[in-house]
């Protein structure tokens, strides 16, 4: 069961929904009764793409949830769709009643009727998924593979192989908290594990249903974002379960900050705007891993590419590959494109904008859909005019006219796929950041040195690995549980169940 997560939402928003009433007051036995009276699933997976990977043609222990249906709870607020399908209607799909072949309604996508084309695309991706299929054929009981990065009808496909699935490309934020509080509250079932990407699936449950939260027995976050929320939780003493920072293994910080967004960056602004980059001029903000892959990309291409950094030893980075380090200040008024990948909030203000020259494109990268300050362009002077699915025209009195994709939010969800590839690798990151890397090699025909015995003695290293000491993996835990810990608690689990 999962959620798609095409923005990352206010606290605020968590409130704009209904909890039925019989949820609010439970006590911790009560959730326990209550389990014990349906089927309990082995985990609650709701990461966007972590999900995708459990799945395949097999029957398996589903939630017995017999009749949740798509209705809405209230109006929400209008979205592009999004949809790779041009049939697509624009029906919010929670106004329609809709049910796969077997008779299940426990379940919300765009369409069910494109659950075969959404196969289709499985079994594409799953050739580009090597490291995720060594591991489903290694324990061919207990993984289960989903699939390509997220279309609606691969959510399509899910639903109908009985997976109980709320999620479609241009979700409003109303649909979006919807979707998550479908995900962890049903009747008969309780979610043992969170895998989560930004941390509200984390957020929502501790606030609207602390006593369940409670009896998670562990719980991933793969974001920076989502990372930086469980800090905040650990220091408060809030962080009652054991937790696993995954977003800062190796694999994930190196190849999906990195290698996924050089490619998904092009993939998104040619979709959406059919720019050509030679010769324009392009403003990154920020410089870290996804900085870095965005504007190796650029640079390629014939691209003009300068940056903005807080942190010095980014900007010598930046500098020492050839890119001019500026303030945005300073190059504002002359820029065809500017992409905000820091992760910080207002990273592009009101102001920026209004200095900005006409056909400027404005973009997000980062985590957060709070990198370019939407909101103060939402006032009456100001005109939006929609080009096309997820892009707008921003138009000024003088008739000044900039480009907006997405709404701000994240370009590489909402306007590009994800390169199957990488899912497959950053997918796997609870195992050992070495083990997946090898996983992948034979797709590239790579063949490793091996270390005499003399020459691993004189390192000081096994001949097997690891090769990294720990300050290269970067921290892979926080608060009071370390990543084998986390593995001999999941162990745990699944021996009591």
């Amino acid at each position: 069961m999962l959620s798609k997560k095409l923005l990352v939402k206010t606290d605020s928003n968590i409130d704009s929904y209904d909890v039925p009433e019989k949820m609010r007051n439970l006590t911790e036995e009560d959730f326990i009764n209550k389990a014990r009276a349906g089927r309990k699933r082995h985990s609650v997976q709701l990461d966007r793409r972590v999900s995708q990977q459990l799945l395949d043609t097999t029957k398996f222990d589903r939630r017995s949830s017999n009749a949740s249906s798509c209705s809405r709870s209230g109006d929400s607020l209008s979205s592009y769709t999004g949809s790779s399908s041009e049939e697509e209607d624009e029906a919010n799909p929670r106004d329609k009643q809709q049910k796969n072949s077997k008779g299940s309604t426990d379940f919300c996508v765009k369409n069910i009727d494109h659950a075969a084309f959404g196969r289709r695309e499985i079994e594409i991706a799953e050739q580009e998924m090597p490291g995720l299929m060594a591991l489903r054929k290694r324990a061919e009981s207990s993984y289960r593979n989903n699939g390509p990065p997220w279309s609606n009808e691969v959510a399509a496909a899910l639903a109908e192989s009985g997976f109980p699935i709320f999620a479609w490309k241009g979700e409003s934020e109303e649909d979006f908290w919807w979707s998550i509080d479908k995900c962890i509250n049903a009747d008969g079932w309780q979610p043992n594990m969170i895998l989560d990407d930004g941390g509200d699936a984390t957020h929502l449950m501790l606030k609207r249903y602390p006593a369940l939260f409670n009896m998670v027995k562990g719980l991933v976050e793969e974001s920076v974002t989502g990372v930086h929320r469980l800090y905040q939780l650990s220091k408060s003493g809030k962080l009652t379960v054991p937790a696993m920072n995954v977003n800062d293994s190796v694999t994930k910080t190196k190849f999906d900050n990195l290698y996924s967004c050089r490619e998904s960056i092009l993939d998104a602004l040619k979709r959406t705007t059919d720019i050509m980059f030679g010769g324009k001029q392009v403003l990154v903000l920020g410089y870290g891993e996804v900085g870095k892959g965005v504007t190796s990309a650029l640079k390629g291409l014939g691209a003009i590419v300068m940056v903005t950094e807080i942190d010095p030893i980014c900007a010598l980075q930046a500098s020492m590959e050839g890119f001019r380090v500026v303030r945005i200040e300073e190059v504002v008024k002359n820029i065809d494109v500017a992409i905000t990948c820091s992760g910080n909030k207002n990273v592009i203000s009101r102001a920026h904008m209004d200095r900005m020259k006409t056909g400027c494109i404005v973009c997000n990268m980062g985590h957060s859909n709070t990198e370019i300050d939407v909101n103060s362009l939402r006032t009456p002077d100001l005109t939006w005019e929609k080009v096309r699915s997820q892009v707008d025209h921003i138009i000024w009195p003088d008739g000044k006219r900039i480009i907006l994709i997405a709404e701000g939010r994240l370009v590489n969800l909402s306007c590009s796929s994800v390169p199957s590839f990488v899912v497959s690798i950053t997918a796997v990151t609870q195992k050992m950041d070495e083990y997946v890397a090898l996983l992948h090699l034979p797709t590239f025909d790579a063949h490793l040195t091996e270390l005499s015995d003399e020459q691993a003695k004189y390192l000081g290293l096994s001949k097997t690995g690891p090769f990294k000491p720990n300050y290269y993996r970067l921290p892979f835990s926080f608060g009071f549980i370390s990543h084998s810990k986390f593995l001999n608690k999941l162990a745990e689990m699944e021996m009591t169940n």
